[in-house]
Parts: structure tokens; sequence; C-alpha cells
């Protein structure tokens, strides 16, 4: 296993290395600079400011000094937020982002696996239909709809809940819901297909023809291989969930990570976009190692290769 761990580790930083690389001469290639404004900035002004954020340096040489100041955790000050770096803009908006996040996969988990278990144990029932009709729905409803779908009727129709800030319990709510439902019927569809691969196979046949009960050939014999599709799409899901989503984000003003996302394209803040970019890509690289470990957990014939 640590052979394993070193390996996909070693790999890891191999990929965010492409990742920073790509996203770096993608942006250094776009027309235009941070500081390129509607107002006439004087030339020895804007020289000045060029020199202060490295702008007057070769590409190549500005590659290698920005990757040398990541390595190091530091990616350089926001071109366009004065006195603050893209550190402490990561710093003060990534436990927002965690905690709606961690709240939504909550609740996707919570909700998403027990309907997939039930809809593959009662196949070709109303318990199977109706579910998966609804995460079909689900699945198609993108969250910029069902957000303010939400909003409307939670917020707007019942007053029962606030539908922008963050200030309190109450304003995580919908949010959580508008994340964690989309994602639940991901995971109720992927729990479902898992749950009816492992329930046709032979053995649970021949386990039935012995008389061994329901009960047990569900829940001590399949749960762990039928989960095996809802474990993998985790990885990704939690990496997407934990960084912010743009779209619920600006939907219901949280102050999370995906606003930066959004500001950072628009105002051509290169510091900011790298930072964010290595941030998401180290995410979904540390959970799809933990993913695979958990997936030979949970099926032993798997081997750490």
């Amino acid at each position: 296993m640590f052979r394993f761990v070193a390996v996909r580790l070693v790999q890891g930083l191999l990929v965010l290395l492409a990742i920073y690389a790509v996203t770096f001469f993608l942006v250094a290639a776009t027309p235009g600079s941070p500081f390129s404004t509607e107002r006439a900035i004087r030339p020895e002004i804007l020289a000045q400011i060029e020199a202060f954020y490295g702008y007057d340096k070769p590409v190549g040489e500005r590659f290698v000094t920005s990757v040398s100041n990541a390595l190091q955790g530091e990616f350089g000050p926001s071109a366009v937020y004065a006195n603050r770096s893209v550190t402490d803009i990561i710093a003060e908006s990534f436990p927002v982002s965690l905690k709606l996040g961690s709240l939504a996969l909550g609740l996707a988990l919570f909700l998403g696996i027990p309907v997939g278990i039930i809809a593959a144990v009662r196949q070709n029932s109303w318990l199977d239909y109706v579910p998966m009709s609804v995460s079909m729905a689900g699945i198609c409803l993108p969250t910029f709809v069902m957000g303010p779908l939400l909003a409307l009727v939670f917020g707007l129709i019942f007053e029962l809940l606030p539908v922008a800030g963050w200030f309190g319990p109450e304003y995580v709510i919908l949010p959580a819901l508008t994340l964690g439902l989309y994602y639940a019927a991901y995971f109720a569809r992927l729990t479902r297909g898992g749950m009816l691969e492992m329930l046709n196979q032979d053995w649970v046949r021949t386990a039935r023809a012995k008389g061994v009960s329901e009960s047990t050939i569900v829940w001590k014999h399949c749960l762990k291989g039928g989960l095996i599709p809802a474990i993998t799409f985790l990885g990704p899901a939690l990496a997407g969930i934990i960084s912010g989503s743009f779209v619920v984000e600006t939907i219901f003003q949280i102050p999370g990570l995906g606003q930066w996302f959004v500001k950072g394209a628009l105002n051509r803040d290169d510091f900011l976009i790298l930072g964010l970019t290595v941030l998401f890509a180290a995410l979904i690289v540390v959970m799809n190692l933990l993913v695979d470990i958990v997936q030979v957990a949970l099926n032993p014939r798997l081997k750490y290769e």
C-alpha cells in the first residue's frame, strides 16, 4: 500500500505540474492584461505596475518563478484586488465552500445511496420506477434552475428560509439542498446499477437457493461491491462540491470559492486563476487517491497496483 500511495502521489504531482503549465501558458497567451482598463494609464506608470507584478520579464522566466512560488504554497498577489494575496483569498473563502460542500455531500449520500439500494432490491416496482424517474429529472435539472425554484418556493412564496447571504445556519439550507439533491440523483442511479450487477451474479442465486435470507445477501454480501460505482464517483464529486459551485454560490450570494473562479476569469486576474486551478486539481488528485484506497478495502480482489 505504501508503494501504491507513493507512486500515485508522484503521478499526482506530475499531473498538477502539467495542469499548472497549461493554465499558465494559456493565460499568458490571452490578449490584454489585468491592467487593461477603459481609462488610459500613463506608460511610465503602467511600466512600474507591470514590473511590480513581474510582467516585464519573459514568459519562460515568469513561469519558473511562478512554479517555484507555488511549490512553497504562495501564488503571488492578486493583480486586481489591492493588498490581497491569492493565498489570503483562498484561506478566507475555502472554509465557506468546505462547510457548504460537506453538508451538501452528506445530504447527497444520505439520500442517494439508500434510494439506490431500495430501487435495486425492489427492481421493476414502484419503489424502483418512482425514485429513478425523480433521479433522472434531478440529473437533467441543472442547479441554475433548481436553485431559483427552491428560492422561489421556500423563500418568496412560503417565506420559510432566506434566499441570499451567509449569516447563520438557516442560510445554508437552500444552497445545500440545491447542491445535495443534484448529486444525490447521481449517487442513487450509480448505487442502483452497482447493486443490480451484484444481485444478478450466479453466486447470489446459489445463496438464495440454499435459503440465505435476502437481508443477509444484500447487506453482508452485495453491499460492498454494489457501492463501488458510487465510490468511484465520490472523488470528483467531493472535489467539485467542496471547491464551490459557481452557480449556486452566485445565486445565493455565498462568499465561497465559486465567486472567485468567475471574478478571476472576468477580471483577467492571472495569479488568482492559477491558484484556484491548482487547488481544484489538487483536490481531485487527493480525492481520487482516497477513493482508490477505499475501493480496494471494499473489494479485496483489487490490488494496490
